[in-house]
């Protein structure tokens, strides 16, 4: 009897135990990101990599269509009972337009379970010519083959942005293409699109393949020079106040002839309202403590500083109390 009292106390208490195990099951994070070639693929990746390392989380960075398809997946792919959160990278514009529902696939369903963990690194807008296209401005891209972004992309809604406020329509151009950031320099190398638009950090991989490729060639990379003073930005910046600003492209970057003027958009990484505070709090924490590895990786992530973290704490879309908790411990925040 007492060997048989015995043996059901060990059953049971293996039985609390799986219990217990499944309770503290590691919950799993997808990092949505963007297309190859883009700096949010690598970025994702390397965020996931350090996640999964020190933050409790089994992270995964996957490739998406960038901004818009990000805050989607967020939306409606989070699942809490099944310990699954979407997470990702995000343009503010893009953010900004979800969460308020000014964007057609929010307009039912505005994004307002968002939530900034952190600001991370300036994005910047690409206008890119092909050599001797003659294109020299904006409204030059009317009647030029040009490349929008993809469909879904935060790019995409900065284009849109830059030809209404110079007047240009889609239909002004003699052919609209929408390809991510590899396939634009693709096909502009090869002489099937004269411009295309590109958002990203400073250097996108794709665009500096791009540059090499035009200078075997002979030729430089032209980049088209959205001045600060222009009708065109100043109409977008007094429109989207606290989205954009004023930004420049060194011209040691990519080779170009001289410094590019164009606009900067600040990257947000954000999560579902879902995601425990607990998880938050870590992964917030494992981030900037080994930002490090992160800037490695990534050079654009060089802005990714628990300085910059907190820039829109004050913004429209609230920050996760996790991540808020973690600054305040770390004196950013009071």
């Amino acid at each position: 009897m007492k060997r048989i009292i015995a043996v059901l106390c060990f059953t049971v208490f293996l039985g609390f135990g799986c219990l217990a195990g499944a309770a503290e099951e590691r919950p799993k994070i997808l990092i949505t990101t963007g297309g190859i070639g883009g700096v949010y693929y690598y970025y994702g990746t390397a965020v996931a990599e350090i996640l999964t390392k020190y933050a409790g989380v089994d992270a995964t960075a996957i490739q998406t269509a960038a901004s818009v398809d990000n805050l989607l997946l967020i939306q409606r792919r989070t699942d809490p009972k099944k310990n699954t959160y979407y997470m990702g990278i995000v343009l503010p514009d893009s953010a900004f337009l979800a969460y308020t529902g000014a964007i057609e696939k929010f307009k039912d369903k505005p994004a307002t379970d968002t939530r900034v963990l952190w600001a991370a690194y300036p994005n910047v807008l690409h206008l890119i010519a092909a050599p001797g296209s003659g294109i020299k401005s904006v409204a030059d891209l009317k009647g030029k083959k040009v490349s929008t972004a993809a469909p879904g992309s935060g790019t995409e809604l900065e284009a849109f942005m830059v030809l209404e406020a110079a007047g240009v329509k889609t239909s002004d151009l003699a052919k609209q293409e929408r390809l991510g950031a590899s396939e634009s320099g693709e096909a502009l190398s090869h002489g099937t699109l004269d411009a295309y638009f590109w958002s990203g950090g400073l250097p996108t991989s794709s665009v500096t393949e791009l540059a090499t490729t035009l200078s075997r060639k002979g030729s430089k990379l032209e980049l088209v020079d959205l001045d600060p003073k222009s009708d065109v930005v100043t109409k977008l910046l007094k429109k989207y106040p606290g989205v954009m600003e004023s930004g420049v492209i060194p011209k040691e970057v990519y080779g170009t002839a001289k410094d590019t003027h164009t606009l900067a958009f600040w990257n947000l990484f954000v999560g579902p309202k879902s995601l425990p505070e607990k998880y938050s709090y870590a992964i917030t924490k494992a981030l900037f403590e080994h930002q490090d590895q992160l800037q490695t990786a990534v050079k654009a992530a060089k802005d990714n500083t628990m300085k910059n973290a907190v820039k829109f704490v004050h913004g429209t879309i609230p920050y996760d109390p996790g991540a808020l908790r973690y600054y305040k411990e770390k004196g950013v925040l009071k």
